[in-house]
């Protein structure tokens, strides 16, 4: 099973950059994560915020591999503990589906995109720059990873 983190955003920090890169390495074989960023619409020449956001959400539409299972990140979406993320993804592993985690830029997420998705989730109730929600889903994903494959990382 492949975990495909679909980002609004180019060009990221390093502190963005590196611990991501660090915890996608440290994924076991069978739940390797693969980052594809989104190249942001840009934010001059009039457009509306509902026209930035369907910009957006063509670009994403277009680097989720097909046939895989979405989750949109939404600081309105339903949360899970970490034990529940591990067995949601046990679950989508036994289906044999990959799944694409889509995170919005600057404005988030289009409408189209979040109802699109078979899960709406959240990392926070607090918004979070997309920068930090990288890193934050990776860890998640290898803290849930770890829970599966009974690694220490994960201390209940």
């Amino acid at each position: 099973m492949k975990l495909i983190v679909v980002a609004v955003g180019t060009r990221m920090p390093r502190w963005v950059n590196e611990p991501f890169d660090e915890y996608a390495k440290r994924m076991p074989r069978g739940l390797r994560i693969e980052l594809v960023e989104v190249r942001p619409e840009p934010r001059s020449g009039g457009k509306s915020t509902a026209q930035l956001l369907q910009a957006e959400a063509g670009r994403i539409e277009r680097a989720v591999p097909r046939g895989s299972l979405r989750a949109a990140l939404d600081e309105r979406g339903r949360e899970f503990s970490t034990a529940e993320l591990a067995r949601w993804l046990d679950a989508r592993r036994l289906e044999g589906r990959n799944t694409a985690f889509l995170i919005g830029g600057a404005d988030g997420l289009a409408p189209a995109a979040k109802s699109g998705a078979e899960l709406v989730l959240r990392l926070s109730a607090m918004t979070l720059p997309h920068g930090l929600a990288r890193v934050l889903l990776a860890e998640q994903l290898y803290r849930a990873a770890s829970i599966l494959n009974h690694l220490p990382y994960h201390r209940e």
